[in-house]
C-alpha cells in the first residue's frame, strides 16, 4: 500500500521544508526574512458602517508609486484551493518557494526522487499556469534526496541565492547553494556545495538564512534523525562556507522536527518550529539577534492545538496587518491548519481548512505572498507529484476596487465584515514599503426614519431620523429647509422640486451613518388660459398651454355650454358672461395632487352673429342650417332672406329657427342671398343688420 511506503521508506521526504517568507520581499535591513511591518504608511478609519464614506490619507508624498486595495486579500477569511494538477515534471517534490523578481513570478520547486531542482515561471500573476525550465542536478551539486530549500537575495550584491538540504543520514547530509545573479531567470546558475559543515548535518529538514541587525548571514537547520537544530554562521558575506553549531534540543522541546518558520517581533527573534514526532509546535525564543547564546536559547511546546496538528510536514509564517499567521499542512490527513496570534507569544487561535485545494499527502508549504490585492500559496503534494494553489481572493464589497494616486478617492463598503486595505509605495523599487490596516465594517445601527416619499409641490413635510445609539445628527443644509432644525432628530422641509434631504447619526464607536431621504415632488399644472370676450352665440376653446399633459385628470365645472368637461381644451359657447374653473389631478399610490385655475368668458352682444355659407343637403347638422347663432337676445322684430329676383323666402321672429334652404318645399337654386335681421340684446341695445349668404347644393 502506498501510505506505508511514503511513511516507512519515503517518510522522510514528506516531513519537511523550509520557510518562509511573508507577503512580498521586503529589503529591510532584516530584509532577507522578507518580513511585512507595519509602516504607518497611511491613515484612515478602523470602525465604519456599510455604506460610509471611508477616506483614506497617505502619509507618503514624494513617492514613484501608489497602489491602494481596498477590498484586499484578508487572512482573516477562509482561503479557497484547488489542485492545479502535476504537469511541472515533478517528482516527489519536498520544497516549494515562489517569489516576486522584477515584476515576474518564479516558483522553485526540488524533486526528491530525482534531485532535481525546478524553476517555475508563473510570468505577471500568480494565476497563470507556469512553464517549466528543468535544472536538474546542476552538475551533481545538488544534496542527495534534498528537502529542504530556502531563498533569499543579498541587497548590497543584488543577487539571488537558494540553499538546499538533503540527505537520509549524517554521512549523506549535505548543503549547497544556488547562485542565480541578479536575475532568477539565470539558465545556468552556479552551485557551491558546501557538503556537511562541522559533520553536524543529520537529515536537514526545515532551513532558514537571514542578515542580522548586525549585517552578519545567520541561518538554522532542523536535524531530524537526532531532533536538534544547527545554526551556520556565513559572517558577513553570505557566499562564505557557513560555520556549523549544534545548540542541541533546546528546553527539549524538539521531537523529529519537520520544519521551521520564523519572525522577528517586537526587538526579538522567534522560531516555530513543527515536530512531526509527536504532532506538535514548538517555538525557540532565541532573543534579541540571531546570533545568540545557545544558553540563551528557550524552547516552549505549544502542543498540538486540541489535536489540530497531525504529523505536520511544513510550516509558512506571514505577517498581515499586524496580525502573525502560522500555516501549517499535516502529511498523513492532508490538512491545512492556521494558528493566529497577536504576538509570537500568543496567544493563539487554531482553524483546521481539513483538505483544500486537492492536497494529497503534502510535504511542503512555500511563503504566502501577496500579488497586490490577492494572496497564494503553493503547497506540493508526494503521493501524485502535483501542485495545490491556495487563495485568498480579494472581495467585491467596495465601491472602487483600487487607485493608483496619492489621494484616492472616498469610497464605501457595502457589506458587514472585517475589510484588509492595501497600500504600497514605489512598488518593485528599493525603496518600496508595504502598509495594511483592518477596516471593521459594522451592519447600520437600528434607525427610524421617513421613507421616500412623493409630495404635492408647495407641500410641507416633516422629516425625522431618530436612533437611540447615535451621539448626534446633523442635516444638511440645503433647498426649502428649516435650518433651524439642523441639529434635531426632525426638521420641516417644503421642496418646490425633487430633492434629497441629507442627514448624519454619529455613533460614539466610530460609525457615520450618512444617508438621504428623498423627497419627489410632483408637480401639477392647471392653465385654464386667459379670460377672453367672444361675439354672442361665437365658440371659444378654453385652457391654456400650461396646464399638465399626460396621464392627469380635467374637470371643467360648470359644465354646461361645454363640449367636453373631462379634456384640457373644451370647446365652450355660452350665451352670457361665465367663469370656467378647472381642476387637474395627479393620482399615485399614497398621494394625490391637485391644481386649479379659472378662466371668464364674456359674451358681447352688438352685432349679429351668421355663418356666410350652408349647404342644405348635408349631413352634418352644423351646417346644413342657416340662421342667427346670438345666444343673449331677447326680441327678434325680423329676420327675412330674400333671393336675388327680391323674393322672401325664410321670414321668422324667433332667434332659434334657422332656414332649411327650402321654398314653397322645393331645394332653392344655388347663389347668393340676402339677409336683413332686427333685435335687442340683453343689454336693451337694438341691433340692425343686413348681409348675404351662400347656399351650396
Amino acid at each position: 500500500m502506498l501510505i506505508p511506503y511514503i511513511s516507512g521508506i519515503i517518510g522522510p521526504y514528506l516531513n519537511w521544508l523550509m520557510k518562509k517568507r511573508l507577503l512580498l520581499i521586503v529589503i529591510l535591513i532584516v530584509s532577507q526574512m522578507n518580513l511585512l511591518f507595519a509602516q504607518t504608511l497611511f491613515s484612515g478609519p478602523d470602525t465604519v458602517c456599510v455604506n460610509q464614506s471611508v477616506k483614506l490619507s497617505s502619509n507618503v508624498f514624494n513617492a514613484k508609486s501608489y497602489y491602494w486595495g481596498f477590498c484586499s486579500g484578508y487572512l482573516f477569511n477562509t482561503p479557497t484551493g484547488g489542485n492545479i494538477g502535476n504537469n511541472y515534471d515533478m517528482h516527489i517534490p519536498t520544497g516549494v518557494e515562489i517569489v516576486n523578481d522584477s515584476g515576474t513570478f518564479y516558483g522553485f520547486v526540488i524533486n526528491s526522487e530525482t534531485t532535481e531542482l525546478l524553476r517555475l515561471n508563473f510570468g505577471n500573476s500568480l494565476d497563470n499556469i507556469p512553464t517549466v525550465t528543468n535544472l536538474g542536478d546542476l552538475t551533481l551539486g545538488l544534496p542527495e534526496n534534498p528537502t529542504s530549500l530556502y531563498l533569499v537575495r543579498d541587497t548590497f550584491s543584488h543577487k539571488w541565492f537558494l540553499f538546499v538540504a538533503g540527505g537520509f543520514t549524517k554521512a549523506t547530509s549535505e548543503l549547497a547553494r544556488v547562485d542565480f545573479g541578479p536575475r532568477l531567470s539565470n539558465s545556468k546558475p552556479n552551485i557551491a556545495n558546501f557538503g556537511n559543515p562541522g559533520n553536524l548535518l543529520d537529515q536537514p529538514k526545515g532551513l532558514f538564512v537571514a542578515q542580522d541587525a548586525d549585517h552578519r548571514w545567520i541561518g538554522y537547520a532542523l536535524n531530524y534523525n537526532n531532533s536538534t537544530i544547527i545554526q551556520l554562521d556565513f559572517s558577513f558575506n553570505v557566499s562564505n562556507t557557513p560555520l556549523a553549531t549544534d545548540y542541541g534540543n533546546p528546553s527539549g522541546s524538539l521531537n523529529f522536527p519537520s520544519d521551521l518558520a520564523a519572525v522577528y517581533d517586537n526587538g526579538n527573534w522567534h522560531l516555530f518550529i513543527t515536530n512531526y514526532g509527536n504532532s506538535t509546535i514548538t517555538r525557540l525564543d532565541m532573543g534579541t539577534t540571531l546570533d545568540t547564546v545557545i544558553a540563551d536559547v528557550i524552547g516552549t511546546n505549544l502542543g498540538d492545538f486540541t489535536f489540530r496538528v497531525l504529523r505536520p510536514s511544513s510550516i509558512s509564517m506571514v505577517r498581515d496587518c499586524n496580525f502573525l499567521h502560522l500555516y501549517i499542512t499535516d502529511s498523513t490527513t492532508s490538512q491545512l491548519v492556521e494558528v493566529r496570534m497577536a504576538d509570537a507569544i500568543g496567544p493563539y487561535s487554531a482553524i483546521s481548512y481539513s483538505t483544500i485545494g486537492g492536497m494529497n499527502f503534502p510535504t511542503s508549504i512555500s511563503s504566502i505572498i501577496r500579488d497586490r490585492d490577492n494572496i497564494y500559496a503553493f503547497i506540493t503534494n508526494a503521493q501524485d507529484s502535483s501542485l495545490t494553489k491556495i487563495t485568498f481572493n480579494q472581495c467585491v464589497n467596495s465601491t472602487i476596487p483600487s487607485f493608483t494616486d496619492v489621494s484616492p478617492p472616498t469610497y464605501s463598503y457595502d457589506a458587514p465584515g472585517i475589510y484588509n486595505v492595501y497600500y504600497v509605495v514605489d512598488e518593485g523599487l528599493p525603496t518600496m514599503r508595504v502598509d495594511c490596516k483592518d477596516i471593521t465594517v459594522l451592519a447600520p445601527p437600528t434607525l427610524y426614519r421617513n421613507n421616500d416619499t412623493t409630495l404635492c409641490q408647495s407641500d410641507t413635510l416633516r422629516l425625522y431620523a431618530v436612533s437611540t445609539l447615535a451621539d448626534s445628527i446633523r442635516w444638511a443644509a440645503g433647498h426649502n429647509i428649516d435650518t433651524t432644525n439642523v441639529f434635531f432628530d426632525s426638521v420641516r422641509v417644503y421642496p418646490n422640486y425633487s430633492t434629497e434631504y441629507r442627514f448624519k447619526l454619529y455613533y460614539p464607536f466610530g460609525c457615520i451613518v450618512d444617508t438621504a431621504i428623498r423627497i419627489n415632488i410632483v408637480k401639477v399644472k392647471a392653465d385654464a388660459g386667459p379670460d377672453r370676450y367672444i361675439k354672442d352665440g361665437a365658440t371659444s376653446i378654453v385652457g391654456g398651454p400650461y396646464t399638465s399633459m399626460g396621464n392627469f385628470v380635467y374637470h371643467w365645472e360648470p359644465f354646461q355650454f361645454m363640449s367636453d368637461s373631462t379634456v384640457p381644451n373644451p370647446y365652450v359657447n355660452p350665451p352670457y358672461d361665465f367663469t370656467y374653473y378647472l381642476t387637474v389631478t395627479e393620482q399615485g399610490v399614497g398621494y394625490q395632487c391637485s391644481a386649479k385655475d379659472t378662466v371668464t368668458v364674456r359674451v358681447t352682444c352688438g352685432d349679429f352673429y351668421l355663418p356666410n355659407a350652408f349647404a342644405p343637403s348635408s349631413a352634418n347638422p352644423g351646417s346644413n342650417r342657416f340662421g342667427i347663432l346670438n345666444n343673449s337676445l331677447v326680441k327678434l322684430n325680423y329676420f327675412r332672406i330674400f333671393n336675388r329676383l327680391g323674393q322672401m323666402v325664410f321670414e321668422t321672429t324667433d332667434p332659434t329657427q334657422k332656414w332649411d334652404g327650402l321654398f314653397n318645399g322645393v331645394l332653392c337654386q344655388e347663389g347668393v342671398y340676402v339677409w336683413v335681421a332686427d333685435g335687442f340684446c340683453l343689454s336693451g341695445k337694438q341691433i340692425k343688420k343686413s348681409g348675404n349668404v351662400t347656399l351650396f347644393r
